[in-house]
């Protein structure tokens, strides 16, 4: 059973292949028979976790086994205690109210890389960070939950999934992971149950 940690760049495609020839996963990893068990999207950076077990796969990537995926979120603005607290209690978006989620400011992450190409910096509008942790996998969930309470998100780093993190890896580098924290772990929760 193989597991592997990598470090997705900003603009590389969360699959193995493409037609038109953009930077996929497949550039990066060269290890065969490996899958990504959950996604980032091409605009989102950070931990993606790969692996050559279906059942792995299934427990990393599926909401109901709960595994929190923390998230670094640059933001337009500097978001109110109000905003902060409506991203904890849950955002009502188009599909449907998002579950509790855990929410607070950060100072600027310290030991992050800059993006390529950088984001837009606009001297009249400050940008904040926000660290959301949540437990569920909804498409473009944090981008859709930021905009919800009045902060686009502009930069957006996955830095852990249960227990994996970064631990380091600079964009495009990758480690095998012990797949044994999570391949064994408890078993899912039915019903709501705390975040």
């Amino acid at each position: 059973m193989t597991l592997i940690a990598l470090n997705k760049p900003y603009g590389v495609l969360c699959q193995f292949t493409d037609r038109q020839g953009r930077t996929t996963l497949g550039d990066l990893v060269p290890i065969p028979r490996v899958y990504p068990a959950g996604r980032l999207d091409h605009d989102s950076e950070g931990l993606v976790l790969l692996t050559d077990d279906g059942a792995l796969q299934a427990r990393i990537a599926d909401p109901r086994h709960r595994l929190p995926r923390t998230y670094w979120a640059q933001v337009e603005g500097e978001p109110d205690p109000r905003a902060l607290e409506r991203l904890r209690r849950g955002v009502d978006l188009s599909d449907g109210r998002t579950r509790p989620a855990r929410a607070r400011l950060l100072s600027a992450p310290p030991g992050l890389w800059p993006r390529e190409p950088p984001i837009r910096h606009r001297a009249a509008i400050p940008t904040s960070w926000i660290e959301i942790v949540l437990r569920e996998g909804r498409n473009r969930q944090v981008r859709r939950m930021t905009a919800a309470v009045g902060h686009p998100t502009l930069r957006l780093v996955r830095v852990a999934v249960g227990p994996y993190t970064l631990g380091g890896l600079g964009p495009g580098e990758w480690r095998r992971v012990d797949a044994g924290l999570v391949a064994s772990g408890p078993r899912p929760r039915h019903g709501p149950g705390p975040t």
